[in-house]
């Protein structure tokens, strides 16, 4: 495809267009298995500026892949049909802070961890927290209703997005959503948005629900010699009415990773499961972590500690914190890849889908771990394995299909968190079947020209393999 760089540098300065060969290299990859060069990277500074790409984009039919950092696992931001990138990094500003209303607006491209450090003066916390907030962008997470640790109290970004601003295949502004939490006018187009992974539009600016920061936060671990106890006591706690602001599941080849990389000295047990409470009142939360400690002593959890001291939070959550840099160095020869990397299942289903995750893996000749935020119902995993090795990928394939088989069979969905991008879309689909039609249309009506980017989520190959080239060299 051809490509005015002139009509492109007119637009945004020629200092924020990239086209060397190394930077296309670079920004042809997130955190996925995934990479395809864009044809040129832009940095828009203005939404007027984006205006203008986009309008030249979709007159010329040229793609337009909207990028964040790069933190997607799923090939959400790998240009796959070429085109242009558009790199939002000068667009980071944090447009006003109003404590009254517990709200704030904010650029796409500000960093989740550099918005909470302003936002910490005011007593205010914006709360999906993402494991990558220190590079995610609040327009990446947005595209991806990503959430994090706390998820279970505070849910995933969808509820803590008030509007947007939305840039439109043809370039048109629209202002969505409002300044308020209830709305309940028509159809709510702003709740599209969140989740479409820059499909349907391109987010340039939000309008984010705040919560003040907790006065107090005590965090407990307990350990279980069975990862099937490690599941009935999460499940009891969901069911028993109490209040976690986090419940997290890390099992044995979590633990090992952790262990063996970074000696840190945890138990050798089948499964970790780490809880917390938090609120304005130490009465209160007291009761809620010794109420669920005494959940877990009922399923057999022992070794349970608790503390409400910062640096003992911080070293009971270490583990879990730096669990995804541990698994790249599990084992030698071995590499963590983002293949069938998050879902959800009921709550019921917790242990029994960290145990499938492992028959699955042993029979496949790979390695899989099962660890996540399970107070939300979602369990993460990745494989380990041989990159260089044909068989390998083979392997993985089968089973990346058998794990999601597995979660549609008991009710689960194919992505809690991660988005489906490329790698996670067969597997959608196929949960999606009866309803494939609707998003279609609803992503021709909004971008008739397929300009957007393409050939992800409903339009993506079914082959995720196959679909760009991998990163890593194939034998």
């Amino acid at each position: 495809m051809k490509i005015d760089l002139e009509k492109l540098k007119g637009i945004v300065g020629q200092d924020n267009i990239k086209n060397d060969i190394a930077d296309l290299y670079v920004y042809g990859s997130d955190s996925s298995v995934h990479n395809a060069l864009a044809s040129v990277v832009v940095r828009p500074t203005t939404i007027e500026q984006v205006q203008a790409i986009v309008r030249y984009a979709n007159a010329e039919l040229i793609p337009v892949v909207a990028r964040g950092s790069g933190s997607g696992m799923s090939g959400q931001a790998v240009p796959i049909d070429g085109g242009i990138v558009l790199d939002f990094k000068n667009m980071n500003r944090i447009i006003e802070i109003r404590p009254a209303d517990m709200l704030c607006k904010v650029e796409a491209g500000l960093v989740d961890d550099d918005l909470n450090r302003a936002l910490k003066p005011y007593g205010l916390f914006y709360p999906p927290l993402p494991a990558s907030s220190r590079v995610a962008t609040i327009g990446g997470e947005i595209a991806n209703n990503a959430s994090g640790i706390r998820s279970v109290k505070y849910g995933a970004t969808r509820d803590s997005v008030l509007g947007m601003k939305v840039v439109l295949a043809n370039g048109d502004l629209v202002n969505l959503g409002s300044n308020t939490k209830v709305e309940a006018s028509g159809y709510q187009i702003d709740r599209l948005m969140v989740g479409s992974e820059g499909t349907l539009g391109i987010i340039v600016e939000a309008t984010l629900l705040l919560k003040p920061i907790p006065k107090f936060r005590c965090i407990g671990r307990a350990s279980f010699d069975k990862l099937e106890d490690a599941g009935e006591a999460i499940s009891e706690i969901i069911a028993s009415g109490a209040s976690p602001s986090m419940l997290e599941l890390m099992d044995n080849i979590a633990i090992t990773a952790v262990n063996t990389t970074l000696n840190m000295g945890l138990p050798d047990v089948e499964a970790i499961v780490m809880f917390e409470a938090d609120g304005k009142v130490k009465e209160a939360v007291d009761a809620e972590i010794n109420f669920m400690k005494e959940i877990c002593e009922k399923h057999s959890g022992s070794d349970i500690e608790t503390s409400y001291d910062l640096k003992e939070r911080t070293k009971l959550f270490a583990g879990r914190k730096k669990l995804f840099a541990a698994l790249s160095r599990y084992k030698e020869g071995l590499s963590c890849t983002s293949l069938a990397d998050d879902m959800a299942v009921p709550y019921s289903k917790m242990a029994e889908c960290a145990s499938k995750i492992h028959e699955i893996a042993k029979r496949n000749n790979v390695v899989m771990t099962a660890y996540g935020h399970c107070g939300s119902g979602c369990m993460h995993t990745k494989i380990l394995m041989d990159p260089t090795k044909k068989e390998q990928w083979e392997g993985a394939k089968r089973a990346v299909d058998e794990v999601y088989d597995y979660v549609r069979s008991v009710g689960g969905t194919t992505s809690a968190e991660h988005g489906i991008g490329l790698s996670k879309a067969p597997a959608w689909k196929k949960e999606k079947a009866d309803s494939l039609a609707i998003i279609k249309a609803i992503k021709k009506a909004l971008d008739p020209n397929n300009i957007l980017n393409p050939h992800k989520i409903q339009d993506a190959p079914d082959d995720w393999i196959t679909a760009t080239k991998l990163r890593y060299p194939v034998e």
